[in-house]
């Protein structure tokens, strides 16, 4: 623990209930998490296999991962549960998905399936692909798989011509998929999703086994994944989510910067650390960031600072073109 200041020990020690750690950026908040992970394995005596770390990429699980490790002196016996939502979904959907028709077996389409079978659906349903784009349909898909909007959910919803076709492709593509044994990407969440929904006692198996739960850059989650963390950490309320609705960027994907912005009423008797010693940046960014992001309305407050004064002052550059920009 040495090596961290007050605000990172504390989100380290804070282990039971709800914890919103604002981390902005340059925090140090991956430290403050894998810390956070080897703290309840060693002090605390928490069992690996209850304790659920997820992120957004691969590469940041890696690097979790062998971060923990070096913290727990190299014992792979002691590393919990850490990954992506969608690795952590296929591996409990390896398990449990027989219970909603599918074999565990399962395959999982990646984007060229899917568009391959996009247009195979369209030519079924002889519908003009120069007039509705193939890719177009798929997004359209996607966004309603993570608001958790199955094919019939989709349908009653629909008002106009173009959410018509959507839906009538939506219905038959999940067809086609199912009768591959086939989930894509934004099924591997929904079906999960829709599992627990329909078998309490699996959701409830999951819950007593992940007691401990932290979800990290909390601030790009959508629905559906916002959904999914609510049901796994409802029976032990050990949740502590880490990001900074400073860094939210991704709502075009489908991410709710919402979800950052209600963790408290979400959660009353929740703990918030921020997470504010900068240490990538200059004093003179930090600035120069902040005077910008001040002028968002919906926003946490917080002030970003750091040991390393000064630093170069910022220059505005407006480019010709993005060649310009490039060069």
């Amino acid at each position: 623990m040495k090596n961290l200041n007050s605000a990172q020990k504390e989100a380290v020690e804070t282990t039971e209930g709800a914890v919103l750690v604002i981390a902005g950026a340059g925090s140090g908040k991956t430290k403050a998490l894998t810390h956070r992970v080897a703290y309840l394995i060693r002090e605390k005596g928490v069992a690996p296999r209850n304790i659920l770390a997820v992120t957004f990429t691969n590469k940041a699980a890696q690097e979790m991962k062998e971060r923990i490790l070096g913290l727990l002196e190299g014992d792979k016996n002691r590393l919990p549960l850490i990954g992506t939502f969608h690795s952590i979904c296929v591996r409990i959907l390896r398990y449990e998905i027989e219970k909603v028709g599918y074999k565990k077996s399962f395959n999982i389409f990646d984007t060229q399936d899917q568009e391959v079978l996009m247009k195979k659906v369209m030519r079924e349903l002889e519908i003009n692909t120069d007039q509705f784009k193939p890719k177009a349909m798929l997004g359209a898909i996607s966004k309603a798989k993570n608001e958790l909007l199955g094919p019939d959910e989709f349908e009653r919803q629909t008002g106009g011509y173009y959410e018509e076709i959507i839906s009538k492709i939506y219905t038959r593509y999940q067809m086609r998929l199912k009768e591959q044994d086939a989930l894509d990407f934004d099924d591997i969440l929904m079906v999960l999703v829709k599992l627990f929904q329909k078998f309490p006692e699996v959701l409830e198996k999951y819950q007593n086994t992940f007691r401990y739960i932290m979800v990290d850059e909390y601030q790009d989650t959508n629905h559906a994944q916002y959904i999914l963390v609510e049901m796994l950490a409802k029976k032990w309320k050990n949740i502590c989510v880490v990001g900074d609705d400073w860094q939210g960027i991704y709502s075009w994907r489908g991410a709710n910067i919402q979800n950052i912005l209600d963790f408290e009423k979400d959660y009353p008797n929740a703990k918030v650390i921020k997470l504010e010693q900068n240490y990538r940046s200059t004093q003179n960014i930090l600035d120069a960031a902040y005077g910008v992001i001040s002028k968002n309305v919906n926003r946490k407050d917080k002030k970003i600072w750091t040991e390393n004064k000064g630093g170069h002052l910022l220059t505005a550059y407006e480019a010709q073109n993005e060649r310009d920009e490039a060069e």
